[in-house]
Formats: structure tokens, sequence, C-alpha cells
């Protein structure tokens, strides 16, 4: 059995607001995978990256279990996540608006 770390946290009031995003724009390299996050409003001219977060591909993997997890306990206390008809792009990588992500469920990602 797998013995649980507890760390303790802390956040900085500047970090604590957070930022919106509603574009993820990923690439990876052999060692890095690299996710840009954006934000892309009615009346500005292009998106705006608001972070960068660069990770090793084993910790990309471990957020995207993570993220599963969540998503499935959500679903699961307030319903299915509609996403509103839209098909996520058929590709691998590159840019991906967070609303057109497929639906996580129990048995991992549906295509």
């Amino acid at each position: 059995m797998e013995e649980k770390k507890e760390i303790s946290l802390e956040i900085k009031p500047e970090i604590a607001k957070g930022t919106y995003s509603n574009l993820a724009i990923i690439t990876h390299s052999h060692s890095e995978f690299i996710i840009d996050f954006a934000t892309m409003l009615p009346g500005l001219p292009k998106p705006d990256i608001g972070n960068r977060i660069i990770m090793t591909p084993e910790h990309a993997k471990r957020l995207l279990n993570a993220l599963m997890d969540n998503v499935t306990k959500y679903e699961s206390q307030f319903g299915l996540i509609s996403l509103g008809g839209q098909q996520p792009p058929q590709q691998q990588g590159g840019t991906f608006n967070l609303g057109d992500l497929p639906q996580f469920g129990p048995g991992g990602t549906k295509s």
C-alpha cells in the first residue's frame, strides 16, 4: 500500500485570485510538455497568453489522470458537463478550446 504524503501549501494573494482561461495551447518535446493558457474574448484582436506551465511527461500524465478523476467526481455530484454538441478537433496536440474537450468518464476519454 502506497503511503500518502501530506504537503503544506501556502498561496500568495496575487496567485490566489487565479487567471481565467478558455484556450490552451499544448506542445511537447521528448522531455517536456508546455501548456500555454490563454484568454480569447470578443473584441480582442488575438488571444492573450496569461500563464505557461512546463512539466515533465510523467507529471503531464499525472495531471491528466487528476483531471479525469475530478471531472468524474464533479459529474457524479452535479450531472454531466454538456459540450453543446461541439466535436473536439481530431488531432494530436496543438490548440484547443477548453470547452471543446471530450467528455471524461470512468473508462477514460471518449473520442
